[in-house]
C-alpha cells in the first residue's frame, strides 16, 4: 500500500481524483461526469493537471456499478469502458476497478473518530462484520468480512433490492409509484431522486400540487420547516432508510456495526439523529435486542471510497 498510485472515485454525478501514497492522498480535483464524454478523457485531463514528477503507474478506481468483467459501466450515467484497454491506454502497470461501495467499506479501518457520528447508542464493545450503506445519486451497499487482522470488502447490488414498507402510507407511496416503474426498489425512495419521488408521491396523496423540487430543495424545506410536505418526506426517507439498514444488519450478521455514507444526510446530522432512523433499524420484532446492541454511525468524511483506494491491497 506504499506505491503512488492514482485513485478516483466515479459516481452517476461527481467523480474525485486524487494521487494517493502510504494510505494517504492529495492533488484531489472534483470533476462533473457529465462534461466529460467518457473516464478516459476526463482521467486524461486529470492527469495533464498534476505535476511534472509525479507519474503513478498504478491506479485503483471505483464506480457506482457493478464490476463483474472487463467492461463496466455506471449503473445512473453513461460512461462505460473496459479496464483492460483503460489500462493500455493510459500506460499503467497495474489498474483496480472496484464497486464505489467496496471502497467506501474499506475506509472504515481508516476513519478517525471525529469523521464519525454516532446515531443511536455507543456500543463501544460491537465488532464483527461491518455493512457500509449510502443514500446519494444512487444507493450503495458493501461491507467487511473480518479475515484474522485483515478486512476483506465485499460489494453487491443491495440498492436495488424490493423495497419494504412498515406503515400504510409507506404501502400507499410504493403503490403509488409502483404504477410508474413496476418494481419499486430501495434506490426509488432512498436516493437524491427517492427523495423528490417521495414528495411527489406525498403531494399527489395529499391533493397538493407538487412544486418544482430538487433533492436539495426537500431537505432544505423539510430542516427549515417551511414546507409540510418535504417535512413529511424527509422522515419517511430517514424511517425508511432505517428499514432498510435494519435488514441489511440481519442478513449480513453486522455485529460491528452500520455505517452510513452518501452525500444526502452530512449537513443534516442532527436532524437525522432525530429521525425515526434508529427506532425503524432496531424494530426487528424477536431480534430487537440484537439490533439494540449493533451501532450504526454516520460517515462525515465527503469520499471516504478514496481513502479506502488508497489502502486498498491492488494485488488481491
Amino acid at each position: 500500500m506504499s506505491g503512488l498510485r492514482i485513485i478516483g472515485d466515479i459516481g452517476g454525478t461527481n467523480a474525485r481524483f486524487a494521487v494517493a501514497e502510504n494510505g494517504r492522498y492529495g492533488e484531489l480535483r472534483h470533476v462533473d461526469v457529465s462534461k466529460y464524454p467518457s473516464l478516459h478523457d476526463a482521467l486524461t485531463d486529470y492527469l495533464g493537471t498534476l505535476p511534472g514528477t509525479v507519474h503513478p503507474a498504478a491506479a485503483a478506481l471505483d464506480i457506482a456499478g457493478p464490476v463483474l468483467g472487463d467492461v463496466v459501466g455506471l449503473t445512473n450515467a453513461g460512461w462505460r469502458f473496459s479496464i483492460s484497454e483503460l489500462k493500455q491506454s493510459l500506460a499503467l502497470s497495474t489498474l483496480k476497478v472496484v464497486n464505489d461501495f467496496a471502497a467506501a467499506a474499506m475506509a472504515v479501518p481508516y476513519l478517525p473518530q471525529q469523521d464519525l457520528f454516532t446515531v443511536g447508542p455507543l456500543c463501544a464493545e460491537a465488532a464483527g462484520t461491518i455493512g457500509v450503506i449510502g443514500p446519494g445519486t444512487g444507493l450503495g451497499v458493501g461491507g467487511l468480512l473480518p479475515h484474522g487482522t485483515q478486512w476483506l470488502p465485499w460489494s453487491g447490488e443491495g440498492g436495488h433490492v424490493t423495497l419494504p414498507t412498515v406503515t400504510a402510507e409507506e404501502q400507499a407511496i410504493v403503490a403509488l409509484l409502483r404504477s410508474r416503474w413496476g418494481h419499486v426498489s430501495a434506490e426509488r425512495v432512498l436516493s437524491g431522486a427517492g427523495l423528490v419521488n417521495l414528495y411527489e408521491a406525498l403531494c399527489a396523496l395529499e391533493g397538493v400540487p407538487p412544486a418544482p423540487m430538487s433533492p436539495a430543495g426537500v431537505t432544505e424545506h423539510a430542516i427549515r420547516g417551511t414546507d409540510p410536505v418535504c417535512v413529511k418526506a424527509f422522515g419517511h426517507f430517514c424511517a425508511m432508510l432505517g428499514t432498510v439498514a435494519g435488514d441489511l444488519a440481519l442478513t449480513l450478521g453486522a455485529t460491528g456495526g452500520i455505517y452510513i455514507a452518501g452525500g444526502i444526510l452530512l449537513r443534516f446530522k442532527e436532524a437525522f439523529a432525530a429521525s425515526g432512523f434508529r427506532d425503524r433499524f432496531e424494530s426487528k420484532g424477536r431480534f430487537k435486542s440484537l439490533l439494540a446492541g449493533i451501532p450504526t454511525r454516520l460517515i462525515l468524511e465527503e469520499s471516504p471510497a478514496l481513502l479506502g483506494l488508497a489502502n486498498m491491497d491492488l494485488d488481491g
